[in-house]
């Protein structure tokens, strides 16, 4: 899959989606009260609502939404073997990047069964076999950002990481053998990258996990999205020149939390990637109307070509509710079908 063989300006999701309700409420009890049987019946149930509402909105590229994994990322800290949970050390008020999973490595990183990724793609082309389809994971500087290197690698953090990148790596490999046309990488920790490591490092670690596979795969720059809230400075031209040198075929940036700021960027990107732009801003509860999701996309179009340039949010719709999401997405598919048509395609 390229962009010659989408429409123009493509609709796709980041990655994840919001939660159903219901699934809420299964996760509460489904380890003392589910079996294996049941636990596998609600999640692609749930992975058949999320696939059924980006189709309903008319979406172009269609996620699973990732509802396997509470919050994209923390429950696939699951997934790897040699690890200690750290316990917070604030557990009252409201929750925040402190909050989140922390871990010391006690042994070599490695993830004996592999990261999963592969079968949720599988399920994802089950069910949605007639439709482009992206599947997305963290990356390594994401997955680095909560743990330390403790002991085992002598406090290095370098060491750590290259076992990260070994094991993303294999994954990332083992979904293109099984067919993935676009395989993303999420990585809000390139904007944030772990203790000691600069953006250049941060660079040439998310390329060592592509593997050369530049055609198949994408890469989600953003600030941080846990419950809403961004970690870092929102700002693009710190990130500069390692951004451009990411060894993939597609940016994901976020720009409408951001009221578009950094546009101006864009031009020596797109000399080299397509653009994915975030042009819903998953981080407010405003809902955008199908002409301010056009108007936004217009300013894009002055920096982007338009063959170049696809439509996203700015971050996955996890932390967001259900109704909002699917009102979000209408938007931002009817947004893209108007400046289809003023462009004539």
């Amino acid at each position: 899959m390229t962009m010659r063989d989408l429409p123009l300006l493509p609709t796709m999701g980041v990655g994840s989606y919001a939660t159903p309700g219901w699934l809420f409420l299964f996760r509460g009890h489904m380890r003392e009260e589910a079996g294996p049987a049941d636990i596998d019946e609600a999640f692609e149930d749930a992975t058949r609502i999320a696939i059924a509402d980006q189709v309903e909105a008319g979406i172009d590229v269609i996620t699973d939404g990732e509802l396997r994994r509470m919050r994209f990322v923390y429950e696939m800290y699951d997934r790897l073997d040699g690890m200690e949970r750290v316990p917070p050390a604030r557990r009252l008020g409201v929750p925040g990047y402190d909050r989140a999973p922390k871990f010391t490595a006690v042994e070599r990183l490695t993830a004996p069964a592999g990261l999963g990724i592969v079968g949720e793609y599988r399920q994802l082309r089950r069910i949605c076999p007639d439709r482009p389809v992206k599947i997305a994971f963290p990356g390594p500087m994401t997955f680095a950002r909560n743990i330390a290197p403790g002991a085992v690698y002598d406090g290095d953090r370098t060491l750590l990481i290259e076992d990260i990148v070994a094991i993303v790596q294999a994954e990332v490999a083992a979904l293109v053998e099984a067919g993935a046309d676009l395989v993303q990488l999420d990585e809000p920790g390139f904007a944030n990258p772990p203790e000691g490591v600069g953006h250049e490092e941060a660079a040439a670690a998310i390329n060592a996990a592509l593997a050369g596979q530049r055609e198949r795969t994408a890469v989600h720059v953003c600030f941080g999205n846990n419950a809403s809230r961004p970690y870092v400075r929102r700002d693009f031209a710190r990130l500069f020149p390692a951004l451009g040198r990411l060894d993939c075929r597609m940016l994901l940036l976020e720009f409408a939390n951001r009221e578009m700021a950094d546009l101006d960027r864009l031009p020596e990107l797109a000399e080299r990637y397509d653009i994915a732009a975030g042009v819903i801003d998953v981080k407010s509860f405003h809902e955008e109307t199908p002409e301010e999701v056009a108007e936004r996309i217009r300013r894009v179009l002055r920096h982007v070509p338009a063959e170049r340039l696809a439509v996203t949010a700015d971050c996955g719709f996890s932390a967001i509710p259900r109704w909002l999401a699917r009102a979000k997405l209408q938007a931002m598919a009817a947004g893209a079908r108007i400046v289809r048509a003023e462009l004539g395609r």
